[in-house]
């Protein structure tokens, strides 16, 4: 009753409001009739036949009386509450590839993540800022956080909503959270100068600065402001000399932020260039809890995505510590570890370093004993490239594991390293040839690469067999 007293009491605004939405929704029901003019399906039939009851609609209201507007004003209520049902239930029957992966909605700003696999934007903003390394999808290690927008699927989503009479939706907006206020500056300020006062309040302002950083990319960004911001923050590290004067939750806070402060595009240069920093993250990959260890690995693989970086890290003797956690083979670090090896290797130097610190003799281990084959797998097939490597591979069984994965696994681009490091190999050591003769003779096992292999597998398989062939004419010809 009280609805209908106030409506009668306001019927002029009221008319004026609806009029206003009728003619909103007849000019968007022209347009979109006007774009599937060529459309015969009954989508087409739902905007006609829904424009004509607007513009019956909009005659009853300048035409009629009062109660014959409030009958057009209720019909064209009940018509909006069945279009939003109608709207609604598009929505939900939406195909699976146009649905978020994170979300599990339509995508209304799809990109590309460097797996190549597509997310809408926001969703996988917010994953990124929160520290993930790694693509939800495929868990696969992020070579780089770039997001490519993907015009194909937009361009195939807009079309899909146009076929169904509805409009497509607009990305969503979200506040932005850069923006700082001059509190935030003070308490960055204040957070700072306590790391050099009593080890109860560095471990507090660590503690905070560890989750504003995690959570607010604007602080991140402050770091990159001054130049005294990260030798500041690390002070508590750089004044304990001894690595059992340093408390172990204070390190792994410390070292935390350090690795959020790198995921800031803008701060990697300066992280890494900073003298403390990598000495301290070296520290820390010996001797800190393996929370600590992990973080640090992580934070040498993110500042790594800069090649100046790689040469900076590898130079400071990184792949040693690196090369020892990955052989210990905490569940928890073996990503981070793994992925930092990989991209500190893509440098021609730092492969040598990697030989030279042991890096073959652990990877076989692992992989002996199928342990991230995916990720050390790749590692092996890059350290293939030099020659020292390829003569310890031979000497450590590399040639029987890596025909014996072949078989067993299901995962193209695992066989294709396998078979890249045995071509390798093959070329380099003649001694092998032998094994990977028998192997095929037996099981046919390169040939079924050339015939099911990726392309490279199966030019490297074919260049394996062109060799053994031709060493066996030889040897008949002699």
């Amino acid at each position: 009753m009280a609805k209908s007293e106030v409506f009668e009491g306001d019927q002029s605004v009221a008319v004026a409001k609806v009029t206003t939405e009728l003619k909103k929704e007849l000019h968007r029901l022209v347009k979109a009739i006007i774009e599937d003019s060529s459309s015969e399906d009954e989508n087409g039939f739902g905007c006609i036949d829904r424009a004509n009851q607007t513009l019956q609609a909009l005659k009853e209201l300048k035409e009629g009386g009062g109660k014959q507007r409030s009958s057009s004003i209720k019909r064209l209520n009940d018509n909006n509450r069945n279009n939003n049902e109608s709207s609604t239930s598009v929505w939900a029957s939406c195909p699976q590839e146009f649905r978020c992966p994170l979300s599990k909605e339509l995508m209304r700003d799809p990109v590309i993540l460097s797996t190549g696999q597509t997310y809408d934007r926001p969703f996988i903003q917010k994953w990124l800022k929160a520290g993930n390394r790694i693509c939800p999808r495929t868990q696969q290690v992020l070579s780089h956080t770039i997001l490519t927008p993907n015009h194909l699927v937009r361009d195939m989503i807009t079309q899909w909503c146009k076929n169904r009479g509805v409009q497509f939706p607009g990305p969503l907006q979200y506040p932005e959270q850069d923006g700082l206020t001059e509190a935030d500056r003070d308490l960055f300020i204040s957070l700072l100068k306590k790391m050099s006062s009593t080890q109860s309040e560095q471990k507090e302002a660590a503690r905070t600065l560890r989750s504003l950083t995690k959570r607010m990319p604007s602080f991140r960004a402050l770091f990159g402001e001054s130049l005294e911001a990260i030798p500041q923050l690390l002070t508590p590290l750089a004044q304990n000399k001894s690595q059992t004067e340093i408390h172990p939750d204070l390190q792994e806070d410390l070292i935390t932020t350090l690795l959020n402060l790198s995921i800031h595009d803008n701060n990697k240069k300066l992280v890494a260039e900073t003298p403390m920093v990598i000495p301290l993250l070296l520290d820390a990959l010996r001797s800190g809890t393996i929370e600590t260890r992990s973080n640090a690995a992580a934070t040498l693989f993110t500042l790594s995505a800069l090649d100046s970086n790689k040469s900076l890290i590898g130079k400071a003797g990184a792949l040693k510590p690196l090369i020892d956690l990955l052989e210990e083979g905490h569940p928890l670090a073996m990503k981070d570890v793994a992925s930092a090896i990989f991209n500190l290797c893509i440098t021609h130097e730092n492969k040598a370093r990697a030989v030279r610190d042991g890096g073959v003799r652990a990877l076989l281990n692992k992989i002996k004993n199928r342990v991230h084959v995916d990720e050390l797998l790749a590692i092996l097939a890059m350290l293939s490239s030099n020659q020292k490597a390829v003569e310890e591979m031979g000497d450590l069984g590399a040639v029987s594991c890596l025909l014996s994965l072949i078989k067993e696994t299901n995962c193209a681009r695992n066989k294709e390293n396998c078979i890249a490091v045995l071509y390798t190999i093959c070329y380099y050591d003649r001694t092998k040839w032998k094994e990977m003769r028998e192997e095929e003779s037996n099981y046919g096992t390169l040939s079924q690469i050339m015939q099911n292999g990726t392309s490279r597998a199966k030019r490297k398989a074919s260049g394996i067999l062109d060799r053994l062939n031709r060493a066996i004419n030889l040897t008949h010809t002699a």
